[in-house]
């Protein structure tokens, strides 16, 4: 079931977000050395509680009983864009249509707060994840390799 995020859930979202990221770095060989600003190294309890308390981003979780298994949060910008951001399930959950149930979700959100468009940034390299993403209606826009990250970041764009 999906449920708006508590403040007093930070921290189990926090964790499936660290482990969800983490298989990823995993796959494509990132470490909190040579990457230490990759979300499964750099997501902390204080940056989700600066999203939840300072930024008002909206915060939703799948839960299994009280248990977080997903998550997704919404930065909404100008102009009718928002940005979806760390869209995870715990690898234990994974293969129950978990995420595609929380993408969905994420849409409805952005609409209902007047977005248009939604945009996201993944790893390149991850064309696994990119065509799910396309699969979804996302169009590839380009990519990037910051100086930051020891990979090139994909951006891609869904009309709502």
């Amino acid at each position: 079931m999906i449920r708006e995020v508590e403040e007093k859930h930070i921290a189990q979202c926090v964790k499936v977000i660290r482990e969800s990221f983490l298989t990823v770095a995993e796959r494509f060989g990132f470490t909190a050395e040579n990457a230490p600003l990759f979300t499964a190294f750099a997501t902390t309890d204080d940056t989700l509680k600066r999203h939840f308390e300072l930024e008002h981003r909206p915060m939703y979780a799948f839960f299994d009983g009280d248990t977080v298994v997903g998550y997704y949060s919404l930065l909404l910008q100008a102009d009718g864009l928002c940005e979806l951001n760390h869209l995870c399930v715990s690898p234990a959950h994974r293969g129950k249509g978990i995420g595609a149930e929380l993408l969905e979700h994420a849409f409805m959100a952005a609409k209902e707060r007047n977005c248009r468009k939604m945009n996201i940034g993944i790893v390149e390299e991850n064309r696994t994840l990119r065509k799910w993403y396309e699969s979804f209606g996302f169009v590839h826009l380009g990519s990037k390799k910051p100086k930051s990250l020891p990979f090139v970041c994909g951006f891609m764009e869904k009309c709502l």
